[in-house]
């Protein structure tokens, strides 16, 4: 069976950004993300559910979003999910975080209102040149009619 990890958020930051270097010289920093979901209950009440996402950024990615985020700062974040797993004081314990591969600031330098997407950082994801490129999955069958369809 086929598996696919991929989540893209979009929040504001938890707190500053501080890049660091493994061994390698390779940089990496995490920052926190606060996703917000406005909801109406069965009352009609309005809710508020925030949730609080780990994030870690690699290399070129890393070093932009340590020059460009501060403490509130509007991000759209794509990656994968994956699951730290460490041991304390004999208890197993495990995180779930995201490991992104693409960081998109959504306000100008300075500027933690939002609006307008300044730029995109990071790998994007293999996309066709225009829709007409897009190849179908699969050659329509021309001999089933729409009656057929069990939808």
């Amino acid at each position: 069976m086929a598996s696919y990890n991929r989540v893209v958020l979009v929040g504001n930051t938890t707190r500053d950004v501080e890049l660091r270097k493994i061994p390698s010289g390779t940089e990496v920093c995490d920052l926190g993300l606060a996703v917000n979901e406005r909801r109406r209950d069965a009352q009609g009440n309005q809710i508020e559910d925030t949730t609080f996402v780990d994030v870690t950024l690699w290399g070129k990615t890393a070093v932009i979003a340590a020059e460009y985020t501060r403490k509130g700062s509007p991000v759209l974040i794509e990656g994968r999910l994956k699951t730290d797993t460490w041991e304390t004081d004999g208890q197993k314990r495990s995180k779930l975080k995201v490991i992104a591969d693409r960081l998109v600031l959504l306000s100008s330098r300075g500027s933690a209102a939002g609006g307008a997407p300044r730029a995109s950082y990071g790998a994007a994801p293999q996309q066709s040149s225009s829709f007409q490129d897009a190849q179908p999955p699969f050659e329509p069958d021309e001999s089933i009619a729409d009656g057929d369809l069990p939808f």
